[in-house]
């Protein structure tokens, strides 16, 4: 085998959202005044799921060039692992955000060239009924990226304050029936399934006028969901570990599928490439200060070609940073 060529599995069934584009932004050539990416370099994939981005750069990079895969869900790590047999450009590290730096210190990956952050829940994570992430389908009540830490989603919903519940689903989900919601689930404990859940929340929510274009209990899920994988305070820590990591003239490349995590890409990605507001008539001369990075491109959504053929990328939006000093 060349280096070249990764060698397919049945991992590849899941179909990487915003493949291309992703590739080309890390991978493609730079502003003037920026260093232009170099394939012989090093790059991270923060997310490896099941590989469909990892497998689209190897590629593109060069036989001396090195991808370091993170994932903290064990079923993706065994995938990773295969990966890292076939090709040994490819290493896979079970870890989560706030792990980058201490993963690319131990490694010893110093400038690295572009790292990619696939946020959220994966589509074979949804797929799996044991993993709890789904309310179409009957399985244990857990949510967890991985099953071994933490507290499941059982744990916690069926332990919690009434109000605590109601907060979460409206912080982490922009439930606006938060406390609706919250109070059928109290009344309907203990509950160890994702259909008892699914249930409690369509029976709670009010009914739609019109077609109803999602499921009741979707921003419940994701309200959970978020909550009991810690993502917000990960994502926080993976944007500000993933920045401080690259070269200069590296980029870090997000895809995020809700508003709530792309207002913090966004807000994220704007502090790192903007100046300072200064207050308006001081009696000094204004100095533009010297930013960290700088946009790529605007907000990419996925062509119509792909959403028809990829649904879940409808509501993919992928962000673009690099550094610049």
């Amino acid at each position: 085998m060349t280096v070249s060529k990764v060698v397919a599995d049945s991992s590849q069934e899941h179909l990487p959202v915003l493949l291309q584009e992703t590739v080309s932004y890390l991978l493609g050539d730079s502003v003037a005044g920026s260093r232009v990416p170099d394939p012989a370099g090093i790059f991270v994939d923060a997310t490896f799921g099941r590989g469909g981005h990892s497998r689209e750069l190897l590629k593109h990079l060069a036989p001396n060039g090195r991808l370091i895969g993170l994932d903290r869900d064990p079923d993706a790590v065994a995938q990773g692992d295969r990966l890292a047999k076939q090709d040994p450009r490819f290493s896979m590290h079970h870890a989560r955000f706030s792990a980058l730096s201490q993963v690319l210190g131990t490694v010893s990956a110093v400038n690295v060239q572009g790292i990619l952050m696939d946020i959220g829940v994966s589509s074979p994570q949804l797929d799996n009924p044991e993993r709890g992430f789904s309310f179409y389908a009957e399985g244990p009540l857990d949510m967890r990226m991985n099953p071994a830490e933490g507290q499941s989603a059982a744990d916690w919903l069926n332990s919690a304050e009434e109000g605590d519940i109601a907060q979460v689903l409206w912080m982490y989900g922009e439930e606006k029936h938060a406390r609706r919601i919250a109070k059928a689930i109290v009344a309907a404990r203990p509950m160890y399934t994702t259909l008892e859940l699914a249930d409690a929340v369509s029976q709670s929510s009010p009914k739609p006028r019109g077609p109803q274009r999602k499921h009741p209990a979707t921003k419940t899920f994701q309200a959970v969901r978020i909550f009991v994988n810690e993502e917000t305070n990960e994502l926080e820590q993976g944007l500000q570990q993933g920045f401080q990591c690259l070269a200069v003239g590296g980029r870090l490349a997000v895809i995020s599928f809700h508003s709530l995590e792309d207002r913090k890409v966004k807000h994220a990605f704007r502090q790192l490439s903007q100046p300072p507001k200064m207050p308006r008539r001081l009696p000094l001369r204004y100095v533009e200060e010297q930013v960290p990075g700088r946009l790529v491109c605007p907000p990419i959504k996925a062509a119509v070609a792909e959403q028809t053929a990829n649904p879940r990328s409808r509501s993919a939006t992928l962000r673009v940073i690099e550094r610049l000093r």
